[in-house]
């Protein structure tokens, strides 16, 4: 085990958003989250990060307490990306991707920071993108350069909140790869909130489905069934397989 939330609940002013959200992350898991617009979801994933501050509960990586830690230190072990994202216009590709080492350059960046922000951009196809600035980017291009950003990170846990938004089905695919690909391979935890039900069956380990600020079923691609879909999404379902690929069929 890497993560651990432990009894997180958060509340806006008026408003409780999460009650009492408990789950643990293994090293190598992709994790989904899932369920409607205003679940909680986005909502959870910046209490992991601590952009938001819980009301109650912890978050654990390692069995440090995350809410000890000061903010490069939660930078060294938590990467997120957001659901909307800007690039620095002003600023090149491989700039804006080596601004993801900030935790660990002192006063220059180092020859290993630039060697990993070169093997990152590789790793995602962008190293011909490298030298153009992020304003000459399309929206899916400049997406797949916010998620290097994190990557160059070296974090244990990963937290990416719609990372296939304005990408291509090609570019999904090939990022929903590179997510898990990574995180088996280097043993980070990732958490990724989704909307679509057939791209997390195909690329995450576990799921945990979210109903009205609480965890309404946790588990393997088992909870992602009729009776759940109908429960949580409140449309009708059927999940078949083709070629040993779960597939959700709406009715």
């Amino acid at each position: 085990m890497i993560l651990s939330v432990d009894g997180i609940e958060f509340s806006y002013p008026g408003k409780t958003v999460l009650k009492n959200i408990k789950f643990t992350v293994n090293k190598g898991e992709v994790v989904s989250v899932l369920g409607v617009n205003g679940a909680g979801k986005s909502t959870l994933l910046r209490c992991i990060n601590r952009i938001l501050k819980p009301q109650k509960g912890t978050v654990l990586i390692d069995k440090f307490d995350i809410g000890q830690l000061n903010e490069v230190e939660v930078a060294q072990k938590i990467a997120y990306v957001p659901q909307n994202t800007n690039g620095n216009h002003y600023m090149t590709v491989f700039d804006t991707v080596l601004l993801g080492r900030k935790p660990y350059i002192k006063w220059e960046a180092s020859k290993a920071d630039l060697e990993i922000t070169g093997d990152i951009l590789k790793l995602m196809k962008l190293e011909k993108y490298a030298l153009r600035n992020s304003n000459e980017l399309s929206g899916g291009e400049l997406q797949k350069v916010i998620i290097a950003r994190a990557l160059v990170q070296k974090p244990q846990v990963l937290l990416l909140d719609e990372p296939a938004n304005n990408l291509d089905l090609k570019n999904q695919l090939e990022v929903m790869k590179i997510i898990r690909n990574i995180s088996r391979t280097q043993n980070i935890s990732s958490i990724v909130v989704m909307h679509d039900l057939n791209l997390t069956l195909r690329f995450s380990d576990k799921f945990i489905l979210l109903k009205d600020g609480k965890i309404f079923s946790e588990g393997d691609s088992r909870i992602i069934n009729t009776q759940n879909i109908k429960e949580i999404f409140n449309v009708d379902a059927y999940v078949d397989n083709y070629n040993g690929i779960p597939i959700v069929v709406l009715v």
